[in-house]
């Protein structure tokens, strides 16, 4: 079992030999990364992003639920406040789910999805709950249909659990800006 005493530990090898001072608020790769709480799957490192280079939101599924647009919303307002820290160009939204995701097993219990995706339980076959490729699809369908900014793609991965390879779902997408 990994216990605080492994962390502090590990955390000291990180301090001395992985630490950049020099790391600002704003992701270096103008990146924001949406992705599962499966620990087989941390998208940092299934997508070889260096610490800073990112912004990783990670919930079940890695779903673009109404909780993750508030989210968002929110960081793009703390981006705001730090804009002198962002390196110029477009930003990149990476939705990123897997094969073998544990929310497949959620699918028995409707009222509790209904209620993680803010919705009625007769439109749950809509999120494509059991099907990765078809969930990536409908959550960067929502990213599109509900933010609005300037020079902002959107794309949308599927990662094998049993290869360890990504699998592009759905290309790099510029965002609609009204």
């Amino acid at each position: 079992m990994t216990d605080t005493r492994d962390l502090i530990e590990r955390n000291a090898v990180f301090a001395a030999d992985a630490y950049n001072p020099d790391l600002r608020l704003s992701p270096s790769g103008n990146m924001m990364v949406i992705g599962c709480v499966d620990p087989r799957v941390d998208p940092a490192r299934v997508l070889g992003l260096n610490n800073g280079e990112a912004a990783v939101i990670r919930n079940v599924g890695g779903r673009v639920t109404p909780a993750t647009l508030r989210t968002m919303a929110m960081l793009a307002k703390v981006g705001q406040a730090n804009a002198e820290s962002r390196p110029p160009g477009d930003w990149n939204l990476v939705i990123l789910h897997h094969t073998d995701c544990g929310m497949t097993d959620l699918a028995a219990f409707p009222d509790l999805l209904a209620e993680y995706f803010e919705i009625p339980t007769d439109k749950l076959d809509a999120k494509s709950v059991s099907d990765p490729i078809g969930s990536v699809r409908v959550d960067v369908d929502v990213v599109l249909a509900h933010i609005r900014a300037a020079a902002y793609w959107v794309s949308g991965l599927v990662y094998d659990v049993d290869t360890g390879r990504v699998e592009t779902v759905v290309a790099p997408t510029l965002l609609p800006v009204e």
